[in-house]
């Protein structure tokens, strides 16, 4: 589905798992949850089924120009009241990328903005918080203290905090992060607005923080998972490192880990399309933000482009995930990663983008997809 759906219904819907049953409900909505996401199963004990996004260029190819109208529609629900400076906060890895496609239409309204992301790849630089998404596969987070001098007291004097993520489940998220925040020393935030895709949280971020939140989402419902006491869990791979690896990062070539105001589109610049050209641009685990702004750059000079990216998240096959690759994570962390619903052969071009060296992105994936890699440098 290449577009987000008008829709004025609200729906219900079922998907059979080999865990159990996710029974959904969806309130009256202005998009169809069909244009929006998908069903598929986690290969993880800790919670059986998954949400996938069809618009946010992870699991689910989708076009930069489809991309960038969720981000202008999330970002028009943000209240345009909110006290400065405004604190936008991405999830890793999923958010990412949406976080800072929110950040940068909110902030054409207002010049008190700055985009911090929670990552899972520290650069060497001081950590301002930790803290636990309690069901995820890679469930340790850190928030780094910004480097500039600037942006580090515009976040200490956040008066307003904007946490993007792809879906609220609970909401425990959500209330963790922003503990670990206050804890570490956030003292002046007056206001707090959850924005997502999908809400599934029955209020609970209103309900935990009082009359200072705000719960926005293109759509919103609830849901029931009924898990067969029979079914086997299981076994899931070893992708929670929170650690510098063999191919460490650049600081100076930093997109949100060390805040940012706004981020250049530098990637790439030399590269050349044909006009209705099957390109697909690939980022690799939390580098995806700078990949995408060449995806869109690509599609406005007249390729046919879609994007995604590879991802730590281990998903079985089934539902909304038709094909998967596995390989080694272009980190040197020595842990596996995945690329979802992008088969050999499917596009003209396969342009894979990595942040660290072009050695690190594996051989296996390179020669599976006949890529070429787009490296990362100022």
């Amino acid at each position: 589905m290449e577009q987000i759906a008008d829709y004025q219904e609200s729906t219900k819907l079922r998907a059979s798992l080999m865990r159990g049953v996710l029974e959904v409900d969806v309130h009256l909505s202005s998009v169809s949850p069909e244009s929006l996401f998908g069903f598929a199963e986690r290969r993880n004990p800790k919670r059986a089924f998954l949400f996938v996004s069809r618009v946010l260029g992870k699991h689910i190819p989708a076009k930069p120009s489809v991309m960038e109208f969720t981000y202008e529609s999330l970002a028009a629900k943000i209240p345009a009241d909110l006290p400065g400076p405004v604190l936008v906060i991405g999830m890793a890895e999923t958010a990412v990328g949406l976080g800072a496609g929110v950040h940068r239409s909110y902030a054409k309204t207002r010049s008190d903005t700055m985009y911090l992301v929670s990552t899972r790849h520290p650069v060497g630089e001081e950590i301002f918080a930790n803290f636990v998404e309690e069901h995820s596969h890679a469930a340790s987070h850190i928030i780094h203290v910004p480097l500039d001098p600037e942006l580090q007291a515009m976040m200490r004097n956040a008066r307003s905090l904007v946490l993007v993520d792809d879906e609220a489940s609970t909401g425990k998220t959500f209330v963790n992060l922003h503990r670990a925040l206050a804890d570490a020393g956030l003292r002046n935030l007056e206001r707090v607005v959850t924005c997502v895709l999908t809400d599934w949280s029955a209020g609970a971020v209103c309900s935990n923080f009082g009359g200072f939140a705000d719960q926005i989402s293109l759509l919103s419902g609830a849901y029931k998972f009924t898990e067969d006491p029979e079914a086997l869990l299981p076994e899931m791979p070893d992708t929670g490192v929170v650690a510098v690896g063999d191919w460490p990062i650049n600081p100076a070539n930093d997109w949100g880990r060390l805040g940012v105001r706004e981020v250049a589109d530098t990637l790439g610049r030399d590269f050349q399309v044909k006009p209705g050209e099957k390109i697909i641009v690939l980022g690799t685990g939390e580098f995806v933000w700078k990949p995408f702004l060449l995806a869109e750059r690509l599609e406005l000079e007249g390729a046919n482009v879609h994007f995604s990216s590879t991802t730590r998240s281990p998903i079985a096959l089934g539902h909304s995930i038709e094909h998967a690759l596995s390989f080694s994570d272009n980190y040197g962390l020595g842990i596996v990663n995945f690329l979802y619903n992008v088969a050999p052969g499917q596009f003209d071009r396969v342009l894979i983008c990595s942040e660290t060296a072009a050695q690190a992105v594996p051989r296996s994936l390179i020669d599976a997809l006949s890529a070429e890699v787009i490296v990362d440098g100022i």
